[in-house]
């Protein structure tokens, strides 16, 4: 099964076999892939199956549906890539879904996110990832696999040496297995990108963070870490800074939803005019306030020049903190995208970003926000934009449309569609 005719074929022989109606979602996906390739030949497709698609979705996939994709994934050669997010798998269908994992040898990218997924169905995909080589992205944000998922996962990650994408966040996880993740981390060559957001803690001497932060030092494969909501201070990021200088392969760090104050950032400041390889960095929702946006802001005026993406919304930054930012914009030509709303938007600060937007330094795709003059006085309001704008859904229509997300119908030109064709009628 190399084709979607073949692959189409195989669902139909599936609904058959199991007594079953045709599933009306996985059908009209499937059917829509086929007018596709009319147009264009292609050797791989993306199943999107996403729960949450107002514009496409029929009826979510829960448990019963698992069984009928097993059967149409178990030697198909075609699917390399399937989003189920928010639909309604447990841990029934997530065992469905391990053992097909333990016999396919083509699906690269398996979406799981914000499902109904337990301790029980997590251990079971992390049992398939033993014997699976293929697989390269595994997502199971918003499930609650809790400790027991998340010790099965690090159990799994001693011995695939294939998947480059692992994403446990929101997940319910607790110390024992995000001090694992972190352990085995120091060894693993293949994980890119991690996410351990959220954790379920009950301590506050940081160890999880510490535990992170010794690993940096070592590991020379990840490129991306998540580390949301972790209750991190200032001691925290003082470990995490110290030994992100000897780190050269981090590229994009999620320090979001914490309490890092100015005292810690000054550390960070100093990882930045080191140079190291850091891209994009996110401290929302901390406590930076004028003092911390001013430690960044003198670091990317005057020494760093990789960094390409900052994120301070809701930091309680007044005035002093984000004028020095806009300032090091005017030195430093490598940061092209920032974000600031959330935080003390005074006239000055308006006039700042204004000044940067019209003279074309910062493009309104690249910010959070947009200034306007009424009465002769400059304000900004709010874009709709964010470093993961699209990490839930993504729009459905128009020129923002992500490579992921399937493109549907726009209802209002339906609509209009339909009116115009009665004109004729």
């Amino acid at each position: 099964m190399s084709d979607i005719h073949s692959t189409l074929f195989s669902f139909e022989s599936a609904c058959q076999e199991l007594g079953v109606k045709q599933h009306p979602y996985i059908l009209k996906m499937l059917k829509r892939e086929e007018k596709e390739c009319l147009m264009e030949f292609k050797t791989s497709m993306h199943l999107y199956l996403a729960g949450n698609n107002h514009l496409l979705t029929d009826v979510r996939i829960n448990d019963d549906d698992c069984i009928l994709l097993q059967k149409v994934l178990l030697k198909n050669l075609f699917i390399t890539s399937l989003d189920l997010r928010f639909n309604l798998i447990c841990d029934k269908g997530a065992k469905i879904l391990a053992a097909m994992l333990e016999n396919n040898t083509t699906l690269q990218r398996l979406n799981l996110m914000c499902n109904e997924i337990g301790p029980d169905g997590a251990e079971a995909l992390a049992r398939s990832l033993h014997i699976n080589e293929m697989l390269k992205v595994l997502l199971l944000n918003g499930n609650k696999i809790d400790n027991k998922g998340g010790m099965s996962f690090a159990q799994a990650l001693q011995i695939n040496t294939t998947l480059e994408h692992l994403d446990v966040g929101e997940a319910d996880l607790r110390m024992e297995s995000t001090v694992a993740l972190a352990t085995v981390l120091r060894n693993n060559t293949s994980i890119r990108v991690i996410d351990v957001s959220r954790p379920l803690l009950t301590t506050v001497q940081e160890e999880p963070v510490v535990h992170f932060a010794n690993m940096l030092k070592v590991n020379k494969t990840l490129e991306e870490l998540h580390l949301q909501k972790y209750d991190m201070r200032d001691f925290g990021m003082h470990r995490l800074a110290e030994n992100l200088m000897e780190n050269f392969t981090l590229t994009y760090l999620d320090l979001s939803c914490n309490r890092i104050t100015r005292d810690g950032v000054k550390e960070l400041a100093k990882v930045l005019k080191l140079n190291t390889a850091l891209c994009i960095l996110d401290l929302g929702f901390n406590r930076l306030e004028d003092d911390g946006a001013m430690h960044i802001a003198e670091a990317l005026a005057s020494l760093n020049t990789n960094l390409r993406c900052l994120s301070v919304v809701s930091n309680n930054i007044g005035s002093m903190g984000l004028c020095a930012i806009a300032d090091a914009m005017k030195t430093n030509t490598t940061l092209t995208n920032v974000f600031i709303w959330g935080n003390k938007l005074e006239e000055p600060v308006c006039i700042a970003f204004d000044s940067l937007i019209k003279t074309g330094r910062l493009d309104l795709r690249n910010t959070d926000v947009k200034p306007y003059i009424v009465d002769g006085i400059t304000y900004l309001c709010e874009l709709s934009h964010g470093i993961r704008r699209n990490f839930y859904y993504g729009p459905t229509y128009g020129e923002d449309v992500p490579d992921w997300q399937v493109r549907g119908l726009n209802p209002r030109s339906v609509k209009l569609d339909d009116d115009m064709t009665s004109l004729f009628d």
